[in-house]
């Protein structure tokens, strides 16, 4: 057996360490960047010098608030974006209204009807002489030669680069995932996992939403609870900043600087069509593009629930950040929202998909849950049945005594269908056409395909099954609320990835009422209908509870083999007629029945895999 893994990893090596030095020379650069200036398109739609930019509402708002700013008293307009399909129809409509520029940054760009109708929004904007730069992480976005080679060419306006290409390659097939775990383990898991639009330099949606049909509810089966924060004002200066930075760094790479780009520019001379979207449900994208075009539906929906408030920071760790993992300066964003829970006085309020705590915030709760008078600590996560990214849950499964305990959490982990999340689903599906396409065909560059990883939620991934039957929903949303007085939304999971590897962005808005509407977005995802509540097993045997539960906590503190299987902790349902209790109330038990560890889930191979990991795989929780 050693002999045969042998066989199987030489070859790899050897693969990775040649694709590794494969960059390309300055002459095919240059022979790529002719191409492309001979053959771009050049079409322009629009003479005029607003670039034919639509009257747009949002940028209205933000325009004012710029106006009315000095630099002593900053002036802003926030909106929270928790429902999708004002969440989506905001993008557009700024994506049309822009004059001079838009900036996007996202870590997934999926080819399917979300992917597809924001990229054709981005063409159109570019083809009316709007500059529009795209910075996506190479890893799960726009891996397709045709389209990559579209884009390059689609409009003088329009500029493309991709973030840590693994071997200088658009596309990472499985041979090439593997070689770059084997010979560049910490370059190829350190992603850009910022999340930004920004228009005009003026308005900006910042958060936790990438560019894919489930983080809008779009996804027949399987989507996201998620939330942006659209800020229009100074602070969108900072976001242009920001951008900027990551856009020069020299992980930032050109299209024609990638090998496989490069080649398919250079054999295909003839410039290729930007294709025509086909989307598997017309009718629903229709209905999108003309709410956000709807004075009224916008006046409803993005302008009336807009508050004005005065201080908002965007924060960013630097691109340096994954040269110099434990850099202080590099992880500003991170270090920043760590000073933030530790000054918490009564409350923190956190929405996380992955509760996997770094060393750093383990520290800063267990000092906050050794006060004389500890601020209570709310958490809002996945459960393993909405979650499809069971190798991390098994990570936060393992640790639950000590998040009880040491830390004094109360977690609340989301129920797969859950009622508040299907409301969201039916308001962005509403009277759309049943009739589909099949996936297989729905888009020119064909359908965005599958790729295992360990890199938390992404595209192809799936949950565990369930007992039940219907469409789901997983959270995804990363937000905290501190003391009702300042609260974040961004892309920061508050785990070891966000911490050490992944850079990190969110905006952090000092404003009580915008606090507060944050505060109740998260609390109804901890309402007893649509999560389960994770508390300690009833003792049932004194003695036996004891040893059962100190064993469990020598167990659980090894650090490769955690293999005892009776945990301190289980899912509880609330029982008919009772009110929500927390789990110290002394009538918790009577209103509360439990459900098990791993509620609703069927026993398959992700359930076999969660308990495996739980007990080999704490090893891996920086990566996970």
């Amino acid at each position: 057996m050693l002999h045969d893994l042998r066989r199987l990893l030489l070859p790899l090596l050897l693969l990775a360490t040649v694709l590794q030095g494969c960059t390309l020379s300055k002459a095919q650069i240059r022979r790529a960047d002719a191409v492309v200036a001979a053959t771009v398109d050049r079409q322009q739609s629009c003479h005029q010098a607003d670039h034919c930019a639509q009257p747009s509402p949002l940028l209205r708002a933000a325009d004012q608030a710029l106006a009315d700013s000095t630099p002593g008293h900053p002036m802003h307009v926030v909106t929270l974006l928790g429902d999708s399909e004002p969440a989506l129809a905001a993008r557009v409509n700024l994506i049309r209204a822009a004059r001079r520029s838009i900036d996007v940054q996202t870590y997934i760009w999926s080819q399917d009807d979300v992917g597809q109708l924001v990229l054709d929004e981005l063409v159109r904007a570019a083809r009316r002489g709007v500059q529009v730069r795209i910075l996506a992480d190479q890893l799960f976005s726009f891996n397709d030669l045709d389209l990559l080679d579209a884009l390059a060419r689609a409009s003088p306006n329009l500029e493309v680069r991709l973030y840590n290409p693994t071997f200088h390659k658009a596309r990472t097939p499985p041979l090439d995932f593997a070689a770059g775990i084997l010979c560049c383990f910490m370059q190829f898991n350190q992603r850009m996992h910022n999340k930004l639009l920004l228009v005009d330099d003026a308005i900006g949606i910042a958060g936790g939403r990438n560019y894919q049909d489930r983080y809008f509810n779009w996804d027949d089966t399987f989507n996201y609870v998620d939330r942006d924060v659209m800020v229009g004002g100074p602070a969108a200066a900072t976001m242009a900043d920001s951008f900027e930075l990551f856009w020069r760094h020299k992980r930032a790479v050109p299209l024609t600087h990638l090998r496989d780009v490069n080649q398919r520019i250079v054999s295909d001379r003839a410039a290729p069509p930007w294709p025509e979207p086909h989307y598997r449900k017309p009718q629903r994208v229709a209905q999108l593009l003309q709410a956000a075009e709807d004075p009224a539906w916008l006046q409803a929906w993005l302008v009336d629930p807009s508050l004005e408030v005065g201080k908002v920071e965007y924060f960013s760790d630097l691109p340096a950040k994954v040269d110099d993992p434990g850099g202080k300066r590099t992880a500003a964003f991170t270090r920043h929202i760590m000073q933030l829970i530790g000054e918490a006085r009564h409350e923190v309020l956190l929405q996380t998909p992955y509760l996997v705590m770094s060393r750093r915030a383990q520290g800063i709760f267990r000092r906050l849950h050794r006060r004389a008078d500890p601020p209570r600590v709310i958490v809002s996560t996945n459960s393993l049945a909405s979650t499809d990214a069971f190798a991390v849950y098994a990570m936060s499964y393992k640790h639950r005594k000590r998040y009880l305990k040491k830390f004094g959490f109360e977690i609340h982990e989301l129920k797969p269908h859950a009622p508040g999340p299907a409301v969201d689903y039916e308001l962005a599906n509403l009277d759309a056409d049943t009739a589909q396409v099949p996936a297989a065909t729905a888009t020119p560059a064909s359908a965005s395909r599958t790729r295992f990883h360990l890199l938390g939620s992404g595209s192809g991934n799936r949950p565990a099954p369930l007992r039940s039957e219907g469409r789901r929903s997983g959270l995804h949303a990363k937000s905290i609320v501190i003391d009702d007085d300042f609260s974040m939304v961004g892309s920061h999971n508050f785990d070891p990835r966000s911490d050490h590897y992944n850079t990190e962005s969110g905006v952090i808005v000092y404003d009580h009422a915008f606090a507060d509407e944050l505060r109740q977005s998260i609390l109804r995802d901890t309402e007893p209908q649509n999560a389960w509540v994770i508390a300690p097993r009833r003792p049932v045997v004194p003695v036996l509870t004891d040893i059962n539960q100190a064993i469990g906590t020598v167990s659980e503190s090894l650090p490769f083999f955690d293999l005892w299987p009776f945990r301190y902790a289980t899912s509880f349902d609330l029982k008919p007629g009772c009110p929500p209790l927390r789990a110290s109330d002394p009538r918790f038990y009577d209103c509360y029945q439990p459900v098990g560890d791993f509620p609703d889930v069927n026993l398959s191979p992700k359930w076999i895999i969660t308990r495996l990991i739980t007990a080999f795989g704490s090893s891996a929780k920086g990566i996970l």
